[in-house]
C-alpha cells in the first residue's frame, strides 16, 4: 500500500516542485504573497527596510530548489498516509519608503 500511494504521489509532487512559481506581479506586494500562497507554495519573505508592507515592492521571486521528500503521516497508528511539503518560494521586497 505504502509504494502504491508513495507512486502515486511522487509524480504529482515532482510536478509541482519542478513548476516555476508565478513572476513578480505588478501591483502591491501583498497581492503578490497572497497571489503565490494560493497556488499552494509555501511563503518565505525577505525584506530590506521598515516601511509597512503595503508601500513595499517585490524586487524577486525565486523557487528555494529544494527536492521535495515525502513525509510520513501517522494519524491513527492503523493507516500511515504520505504527504508532500508544500514547494517552497522566496519574495524578495525593497521596503525603503
Amino acid at each position: 500500500m505504502k509504494k502504491f500511494i508513495a507512486a502515486t504521489i511522487l509524480p504529482a509532487g515532482a510536478l509541482l516542485a519542478l513548476a516555476a512559481p508565478a513572476a513578480a506581479q505588478p501591483g502591491s506586494a501583498a497581492t503578490t504573497i497572497n497571489g503565490l500562497e494560493a497556488q499552494g507554495f509555501d511563503v518565505r519573505i525577505t525584506r530590506v527596510g521598515s516601511a509597512p508592507l503595503d508601500a513595499c515592492t517585490v524586487t524577486d521571486v525565486r523557487n528555494s530548489g529544494r527536492p521535495a521528500q515525502l513525509i510520513p503521516f501517522d494519524d491513527d497508528d492503523i493507516n500511515v498516509f504520505t504527504v508532500l511539503p508544500k514547494p517552497k518560494v522566496t519574495v524578495s521586497l525593497n521596503c525603503q519608503g
